[in-house]
């Protein structure tokens, strides 16, 4: 699964980064980033394929969504329910709740790195966690699919999305039997397109482009969002010699 994410950078410098997409309506996040312990219900700036400024121009353009799906047919704003974070690529074409958003609404989400927990003895009771990303430590980008629904409440639109997940490769196969599908550049476009099944997209990605490392247990608690929840843990010293 994908349950956490860290953005290094400012807005300005994401968008910066990943400028191939208009800024579209991100302003009010600004403040928002860097963001060192993202998780899910809050806001994050995603890449969407949308109609901008005139109605036959369909380019990439970045979005403000909240994290935790919700889909366009549901009834009520998903309180007391739980919101899917995270879709399972397995499926999805056929997935009633996940079907029309990853037909037709598909999201590039940039981050910076992931954090996963590996369960050290199998009883879920004591997990270490850890810090992914990219060996170069470059941004990079989650496979998503997004919706827009309107509150019935206030009237207004709002964007929800979800992480697609895969099966694991050999580098997150150590911590854990899932993670986020990673595209590669060259696949951004296809990923965004009206294409309506790119399933061969959603795949391990490769091993030897990743890198991952021990961090301190501060990162389970929200609340903690410093720029050192991603710094490595120290290695564990030689047992004394007898």
């Amino acid at each position: 699964m994908c349950g956490r994410i860290y953005i290094k950078a400012s807005l300005r410098e994401l968008l910066a980064n990943f400028s191939f997409a208009r800024p579209g309506d991100t302003e009010p996040l600004s403040n928002s980033f860097p963001n060192y312990n993202g998780a899910p219900t809050q806001s994050y700036p995603i890449i969407i394929r949308d109609i901008v400024q005139e109605p036959d121009i369909m380019g990439p353009i970045f979005a403000s969504a909240r994290w935790g799906f919700i889909p366009e047919w549901a009834k009520d704003d998903g309180t007391g329910r739980p919101q899917p974070i995270n879709a399972k690529a397995e499926g999805i074409q056929s997935n009633g709740l996940f079907r029309q958003a990853y037909k037709s609404k598909r999201c590039l989400v940039p981050i910076n790195g992931f954090f996963e927990w590996k369960d050290i003895y199998g009883t879920g009771k004591n997990k270490q966690p850890y810090a992914i990303g990219m060996k170069d430590g470059s941004p990079f980008v989650l496979a998503g699919i997004w919706s827009l629904r309107r509150d019935h409440d206030t009237g207004l639109d709002k964007r929800t999305f979800a992480i697609v997940t895969c099966t694991p490769n050999e580098t997150m196969s150590e911590i854990h039997d899932r993670m986020p599908v990673i595209l590669h550049p060259q696949d951004y476009e296809r990923w965004l397109s009206p294409e309506p099944d790119p399933a061969d997209l959603m795949k391990p990605f490769p091993s030897d482009l990743m890198t991952k490392w021990k961090i301190g247990k501060d990162v389970g608690n929200v609340k903690n969002n410093r720029p050192d929840i991603i710094d490595p843990m120290p290695e564990d010293p030689e047992p004394p010699l007898l």
